[in-house]
C-alpha cells in the first residue's frame, strides 16, 4: 500500500471483530512503531500489549468514568452518546508509554520538554497506518485518567501513559470523516 493511500485511507475503527491478530502482523506493527522518529534519538515510548479480558474490562470501566466526568462539565451532547464497547471487543490494546527522562533538548527550555510525548504519538502514527497497510482497524483512544491507567496496568510511576491504541479486524466499515481543505489550515511566509 502506498503512504499517500494508507494516510488517506485510515479511518478509526470503533466496531471489532473478536477474531484475534496474528503475531507475525502484531509484530510488524510494533516494529514500525520502533521507527518513528523522536527527539535526539531517545525513543522514549514503551509499549504494553493487553489482551487479557479482565484488563480491558478495568480500563472499560476507567473510560466510562471519565467519559462521565468529561460529559458533566463539558456539557457536550455527543459524549453522553459516546460509547467505548470497542475497549472490550478489541483483541488487543496496546498502551503507548512515553519517558520524560527522555525527553530531547527542549527540556532546558522554560515551559519546554514535552518532546517525549511528541516522539510517542510519531510512532502511534505508525502504528495506526501499519494496522492499516495491514488491513486492520485501530483507534486511538485517550479518554482515561493518567494515574488510574498507570494503577491498572502496573506502569511505573513517573512514566506517563500517552494512549491506548485499539486494535483488530474491523467489524463494520469506519466513517469517513471529513477533513478540513489545506488552504484553510496553511499560512505561507514568504
Amino acid at each position: 500500500m502506498d503512504v499517500f493511500e494508507a494516510i488517506k485511507g485510515r479511518r478509526s475503527c470503533r466496531k471489532f471483530s473478536p477474531e484475534p491478530i496474528a503475531e507475525d502482523e502484531l509484530n510488524l506493527i510494533l516494529e514500525a512503531a520502533t521507527w518513528a522518529p523522536s527527539a535526539a534519538n531517545n525513543q522514549p515510548w514503551e509499549f504494553i500489549v493487553v489482551s487479557s479480558g479482565d484488563i480491558k474490562q478495568k480500563i472499560f470501566r476507567e473510560a466510562q468514568e471519565r467519559k462521565q466526568e468529561l460529559f458533566e462539565k463539558s456539557k457536550w451532547k455527543w459524549l453522553d452518546r459516546y460509547q467505548v464497547g470497542f475497549v472490550l471487543e478489541a483483541p488487543i490494546i496496546l498502551a503507548v508509554v512515553g519517558d520524560p527522562k527522555k525527553a530531547g533538548a527542549d527540556q532546558f527550555l522554560e515551559g519546554r520538554g514535552e518532546s517525549y510525548a511528541h516522539g510517542c504519538v510519531a510512532a502511534i502514527q505508525n502504528i495506526l497506518l501499519s494496522a492499516h497497510a495491514l488491513g486492520l482497524g485501530s483507534l486511538w483512544f485517550t479518554v482515561f485518567d493518567k494515574r488510574a491507567l498507570r494503577e491498572i496496568l502496573k506502569i511505573e510511576e513517573g512514566k506517563d501513559p500517552i494512549a491506548l491504541i485499539c486494535l483488530g479486524k474491523a467489524a463494520a466499515d469506519p466513517l469517513k470523516t471529513p477533513r478540513v481543505a489545506v488552504k484553510d489550515k496553511v499560512r505561507y511566509l514568504k
